[in-house]
């Protein structure tokens, strides 16, 4: 596996850090995911639905971990922690600013611990800055709002709409996997600086990245670009109409491919009118296109139209429930959907890596871990801990492991 001697600790919860972590150990990194003893990482009480009592919101994201459950107020549980860190490449943390300083466990903390060690930091608007927003828990959705991308997401006439996903989350984690390959990679060429290696990672700066050309827009025009729905606003026709028997979106992405499909829909003298011969001017006659183009598109359905586009290089597809695209055969063929035996669930399905390497094996992936499933485990292989002291933690409840978890 690619990363198979990089060890992470990894003390995020919910998202943006699971997501992150869950990137790597797909990449075949060792991910040893610290969690409170009593509760967990808080997702695994977000739902329903959940299987025989599992968030499958958790499982989503958690593959292949190991869980240590430890009390990170306890002294004794930070020093395992703390000593943990110098057996591992990586930590990576998502409190809210200032709070990990706090714990006794911040980037500092853990660069006393192992001058080596990556730290990574996410938050919702990253340290520093305006002090309005130091210190302030970073949400989705309130994200989306804050990087002007909800402004963008909805249909023109109605109101902003966040997106299905919790993408500012995603994006961040995203990122933070970046940064953190980055620095792996100088840290493996040997290179060296008189800083230890931090990164930090905003989902407001992440969210806003996303931005690209509507951002460029704004900057060239002082203008605030609007909600089109599906529409592009720099390509015509790119927008979701509706066929005979549900909604496809089309993609004519240049002039060549519009003169086709003027021909497929059998009005082949549409692209010799002025206001439709350049996609400059199709943009800017949107509303006079569709009018001429929607009855002949909705004369077919969404399968007519795939096979017709695709016989034809033109770009469109329908739009899919999660159910079809889950099961769409080009995503059943490339082995997307992966399997897990889970300890209390048997079998569970989660979305596998997009990374396709000779060298990146999913089907060694584990499933998500239970609350302490591994922590005798994670003590015994890396701090050598003897049984008589792994009973004394457990006895003060500073770890829980998986013997009182089948108990329950």
């Amino acid at each position: 596996m690619l990363l198979e001697n990089v060890t992470v600790l990894d003390l995020s919860r919910v998202l943006s850090g699971p997501f992150a972590t869950q990137q790597l150990v797909d990449l075949g990194a060792k991910i040893i995911k610290i969690e409170n003893p009593k509760q967990g990482d808080d997702t695994r009480r977000f739902g329903p639905p959940f299987i025989k009592g599992e968030s499958t919101y958790f499982m989503s994201v958690n593959r292949g971990k190991q869980s240590l459950a430890v009390d990170l107020k306890n002294s004794e549980g930070r020093e395992i922690v703390l000593n943990l860190a110098k057996h591992c490449d990586v930590v990576i943390e998502n409190f809210r600013p200032g709070t990990a300083k706090r714990l006794g466990l911040g980037p500092a903390d853990f660069h006393h611990a192992n001058p080596k060690i990556i730290t990574c930091s996410i938050s919702g608007y990253g340290s520093g800055g305006d002090p309005a927003f130091e210190g302030r828990a970073g949400y989705d959705a309130i994200i989306q709002g804050a990087s002007g991308v909800m402004s963008l997401t909805g249909q023109k006439d109605g109101p902003a709409t966040k997106m299905g996903v919790a993408v500012s989350d995603m994006v961040a984690g995203l990122y933070a996997t970046q940064g953190i390959l980055a620095a792996l990679y100088k840290r493996a060429l040997g290179g060296s600086s008189s800083e230890p290696s931090h990164i930090e990672i905003s989902m407001q700066d992440a969210m806003l990245s996303f931005l690209t050309y509507q951002a460029g827009s704004y900057f060239a025009t002082g203008e605030n670009p609007r909600k089109m729905g599906d529409a592009h606003p720099s390509i015509c026709p790119y927008e979701t109409l509706e066929t005979k028997d549900g909604p496809f979106i089309f993609a004519v992405g240049n002039d060549k491919q519009f003169e086709t499909f003027c021909r497929l829909i059998e009005l082949p003298d549409l692209c010799l009118d002025p206001r439709f011969s350049t996609n400059a001017a199709r943009v800017q006659h949107r509303e006079d296109l569709l009018k001429l183009i929607h009855p002949k598109i909705r004369n077919k359905t969404m399968s007519q139209w795939e096979q017709t586009l695709s016989k034809n290089g033109i770009p469109g597809g329908p739009v899919l429930s999660i159910r079809q695209a889950l099961e769409h055969p080009q995503v059943i063929a490339q082995r997307t959907v992966i399997q897990h035996e889970h300890p209390r669930c048997g079998q569970v399905r989660s979305i596998g890596t997009p990374v396709k390497h000779n060298d990146v094996r999913r089907e060694q992936i584990s499933a998500p871990p239970l609350l302490g499933e591994h922590s005798l485990q994670v003590l015994k292989d890396y701090l050598d801990l003897d049984d008589a002291k792994i009973r004394e933690l457990l006895d003060q409840g500073v770890i829980r492991d998986l013997v009182e978890v089948k108990r329950e």
